[in-house]
């Protein structure tokens, strides 16, 4: 439809208010970090889907916990835009976010964030039960007030210590089915506690010079990209037998500790080749090709398909 034909007086309709702009939904779509919550989502699904009496949980109900998973880790994405609007803006994969991009006011974004945040605990209380809500607060506050507004400017441990935030959402699946936490979520909270050094790691080896011109205390500026590759392969090592203690403890097959001895075993590889890759030290730029991309890369499909395994392992195998 032209504009002359949107304009009163000739003969259309009034024009869409900027609010219903489409471009504006995808900005607050943007706030929630979809990308990220399809991890938090997928790991929160398959800690519910482990635990005793899944199946018998009413299908609506999973789903509305679910929700509540995605919710939470959009709300606290939110805030986390809203507090890291300043360095967002001066590093370059952070600099067209709706916040610094003045799409979007900070104000907004921070009530947006909080009252997400209220709604998505409340819902969860209300669904299946108070632990899990409680543990669904603890993961919102962890994110934000302990890994976005205490570490990650000060110090260099921030990913190793604010992983947490990260590791919750299968403890949660799993306290929304059972209402309580046992050993396996808490083995499936140190996977992921774990997992999360490595990964992000690699990725900080190739966004250097973006963490370094925002003056975040990344390991590879304040430490150098030799140890941040040592401390990669350090971190993958302690990794691939946790991966496997699902079976140890007794809950899963060994087709399950077969998969994961593999997976382990090739992020082992990746961990390796970054450790002998030196192509980023001296200020230079990672190729297409650099091992820490392949290694960034493989940690996704890792995590991924472990926790795709134990789920179908479980439901395949389990009592």
């Amino acid at each position: 439809m032209s504009e002359a034909a949107m304009e009163p007086g000739q003969g259309g309709s009034a024009p869409l208010p900027a609010s219903c702009d489409m471009s504006e939904v995808g900005d607050w779509i943007a706030l929630l970090k979809p990308r990220v919550m399809t991890l938090v989502v997928f790991s929160g699904l398959v800690g519910m889907l482990v635990a005793p009496g899944a199946l018998a949980m009413h299908p609506v109900l999973a789903f509305v916990a679910i929700l509540c998973i995605a919710v939470a880790a959009g709300a606290a994405g939110a805030i986390n835009m809203w507090y890291d609007r300043d360095i967002d803006a001066v590093m370059r994969r952070t600099a067209k976010r709706p916040i610094p991009g003045g799409r979007i006011a900070p104000g907004a974004a921070l009530a947006f964030g909080v009252w997400l945040s209220v709604g998505s605990v409340t819902l969860m209380w209300m669904a299946t039960n108070i632990v899990a809500a409680l543990v669904l607060a603890l993961s919102i506050a962890f994110y934000v007030f302990v890994y976005t507004m205490w570490l990650k400017r000060r110090t260099p441990q921030n990913i190793v210590i604010g992983g947490a935030a990260g590791a919750f959402p299968p403890v949660i699946g799993w306290a929304a089915v059972t209402g309580d936490v046992t050993l396996v979520p808490l083995i499936l909270f140190a996977i992921i506690f774990v997992w999360t050094p490595p990964h992000f790691w690699a990725l900080s080896l190739w966004a250097h010079d973006d963490y370094a011109r925002a003056g975040v205390p990344m390991l590879p500026v304040t430490a150098g990209a030799r140890e941040t590759r040592r401390q990669v392969l350090i971190y993958t090592v302690l990794l691939a037998p946790l991966g496997l203690l699902p079976w140890a403890v007794g809950f899963s097959s060994p087709a399950y500790a077969a998969v994961a001895a593999l997976l382990g075993a090739n992020f082992l590889r990746h961990a390796l080749a970054v450790l002998r890759d030196s192509q980023d030290e001296a200020g230079r730029s990672l190729t297409k090709d650099a091992p820490a991309k392949a290694c960034f890369r493989f940690s996704l499909t890792y995590l991924f398909a472990l926790f795709a395994a134990l789920a179908v392992d479980r439901l395949a195998f389990g009592p």
